[in-house]
């Protein structure tokens, strides 16, 4: 077996034993019955049998190798669009897997180079240029302020502060016997108080 398919199998035993701790855990019991015990294995057993599958490429993903992969350009355009039609390097670069000389190639991506203040560098930014075919626009996702409804008004709550109905907090007064008062007055600390 793959190297890479063995570390799964190799570690069951220590994760059905974490597995089943977390169960018993659950139940608030402080034993490991042989049910609880049962169930981690099985629990266990199929998410090494997934990972196997998944990792020789035999899963239900192994359809993904049959697809067809987007182009640089599609991923290009995608990147521009989701930034509203206007997107900087590090919005594109990092996300396609492409050089910025590779990007510039591409047709119908326009390159600009802009400058924001008199120091720093400067921002290269992709568009995407008017004769190239657009994806269809995405809506815009901001919310448009509304006018309340006068039923909205009518029916809003009102807020009430606990403060009106709360009476002011009164200190309660210090009873102090004769007898305290002795203490206090050889105490140098006094003054402080």
């Amino acid at each position: 077996m793959p190297e890479a398919q063995a570390v799964f199998i190799e570690r069951t035993a220590e994760q059905t034993l974490r597995v089943a701790a977390c169960l018993a855990a659950s139940e608030c019991s402080e034993t490991i019955t042989d049910e609880i015990l049962s169930a981690a294995f099985t629990l266990v057993r199929r998410s090494v049998q997934d990972a196997v599958r998944i990792a020789a490429g035999h899963g239900h993903l192994a359809g993904a190798v049959n697809k067809v992969r987007p182009s640089l350009a599609d991923k290009v355009r995608a990147r521009i669009e989701l930034h509203g039609g206007r997107a900087t390097s590090s919005q594109v670069l990092p996300y396609v897997g492409a050089t910025a000389a590779e990007v510039k190639e591409l047709p119908g991506i326009a390159v600009t180079v802009e400058r924001s203040g008199k120091t720093g560098r400067p921002a290269t930014v992709f568009t995407i240029r008017g004769d190239a075919p657009v994806h269809a626009e995405q809506p815009d996702p901001t919310p448009q302020p509304m006018p309340a409804a006068p039923e909205r008004e009518q029916n809003r709550a009102t807020v009430v502060q606990m403060d009106v109905y709360r009476p002011a907090p009164v200190p309660a007064p210090v009873k102090r016997s004769a007898d305290a008062v002795a203490p206090l007055a050889d105490n140098p600390f006094r003054a402080l108080l």
